[in-house]
């Protein structure tokens, strides 16, 4: 696996290296930003104003509150405010809302990938494989906290579209299926909650549990009832309250109230226990994994992160304990993500490969869940495939589009002159 660059294509399409192309331009330490203090840009200021109000000097085209709030109204979209009355432009706000509001996504997806564009800080050694620290247990839950420049997986989630096997190689992102669902209903014993894990759709499954679905819906007979509880149960794990779940929901407060509610009733146990790690922590100064990894509480200590990490410590326990019996069978793991791994093979012995990595992640879950299974979902990626997140598949499309104009302009441009 490594940062590719031969864009392979059969004999009746362009063979044109268009990742090639865009690796190249991001890698250009050429041409990189401004700051707003650099001499040149101040005199351009100074000399834009002086022009008798008129203002001559190219601009460059920049996101602006007033027309976004402008789009917001011509769409019906409702925006959450800061305190001071201002729209919330934070990338999480963008995130949450472009969950609920397709229109949002690609504004988000342009926003954060502007932000990120240079990859100059990208480690990429001559075998064209990006290396960097994990730096494993940074992160108070245990979990690994690699630099964003760093990491190829730190950026836009459009740029994975650069991860490509080698010929004759192929790569496959194994995850855990709702890892912290899991580990939440497995750690606290809540039968119906671990019911509705082994369901196979946790999500569906809340739904019917907290009768808001007949017993016989599928997701396709009830998309719109299965997302919002889908939307609950992630707010649970990240410890949001009402009004960010309304927010995530594009629904009024009273809904986010009642799902919450009704989460709280059919999975009593779980916030039993959830609340029971939460006064553990504030009792005795701490709280620690299976494994005995700690967080120690101070007088600032947030009881919703206390809530969150007996799910989020534990996972990264599992990932680690997978990670270490992987490589210890001799599994090639070229990255950990999350809750994911991402391994290589050879072509023709990937799948052998993957069967052997969904055991390890089994028997994982095992040990740290005290005997509760968690299941996994695969991509597998042959060359001359390429690794693609399915919410970057449009960013990089656009991209390779946009780069084949540019190339055909400039064919255009040169059998023109010459």
């Amino acid at each position: 696996m490594g940062i590719g660059r031969g864009y392979v294509a059969e004999d009746n399409y362009d063979k044109t290296d268009y990742p090639g192309q865009l690796w190249d331009i991001l890698r250009d330490e050429r041409d990189r930003p401004k700051s707003r203090s650099d001499q040149e840009i101040l005199d351009e200021a100074a000399d834009c104003v002086t022009r008798n109000g008129k203002t001559e000097c190219p601009q460059p085209l920049s996101f602006k509150a007033e027309r976004w709030a402008a789009f917001l109204i011509k769409h019906d979209i409702p925006w959450p405010f800061l305190e001071t009355g201002s729209l919330d432009l934070s990338d999480e706000t963008f995130r949450q809302m472009a969950r609920r509001y397709p229109q949002v996504a690609p504004m988000r997806e342009l926003r954060y990938s502007l932000s990120q564009m240079r990859l100059a800080e990208l480690p990429v050694g001559a075998d064209g494989r990006n290396r960097c620290m994990l730096s494993a247990f940074c992160s108070r839950t245990g979990r690994n906290q690699p630099s964003n420049a760093k990491f190829l997986f730190g950026p836009s989630v459009w740029l994975r579209g650069l991860i490509r096997p080698e010929p004759g190689r192929a790569i496959a992102y194994v995850d855990w299926s709702q890892q912290e669902f899991g580990i939440g209903a497995a750690l606290s014993g809540d039968v119906a909650m671990q019911d509705a894990y082994l369901s196979g759709d946790p999500y569906l499954s809340f739904a019917k549990q907290a009768k808001a679905v007949p017993a016989d819906a599928t997701k396709k007979s009830h998309p719109d009832e299965r997302d919002q509880y889908k939307i609950c149960s992630l707010a649970v794990q990240y410890g949001m309250g009402q009004q960010s779940l309304a927010v995530s929901l594009g629904k009024s407060e009273a809904l986010a109230r009642h799902l919450l509610g009704m989460h709280k009733e059919v999975y009593w146990k779980f916030w039993q226990w959830s609340q029971g790690a939460v006064d553990h922590a504030m009792v005795f100064g701490r709280l620690h994994t299976v494994f005995g990894w700690e967080v120690h509480v101070g007088n600032r200590s947030n009881p919703r992160s206390l809530a969150n990490f007996p799910c989020q410590a534990n996972g990264a326990e599992m990932l680690r304990l997978a990670c270490c019996m992987l490589t210890e069978q001799g599994v090639k793991v070229c990255a950990p993500v999350h809750d994911a791994v991402l391994i290589e093979a050879s072509e023709d012995k990937i799948h052998e490969v993957i069967e052997q990595t969904q055991d390890v992640m089994r028997e994982a879950s095992r040990v740290i869940l005290d005997g509760f299974e968690l299941r996994s979902d695969v991509n597998v990626m042959v060359f001359p495939e390429r690794y693609m997140d399915d919410r970057g598949a449009r960013m990089w499309n656009k991209m390779m589009r946009l780069l084949e104009g540019q190339e055909r302009r400039l064919r255009e441009f040169t059998d023109a002159e010459f």
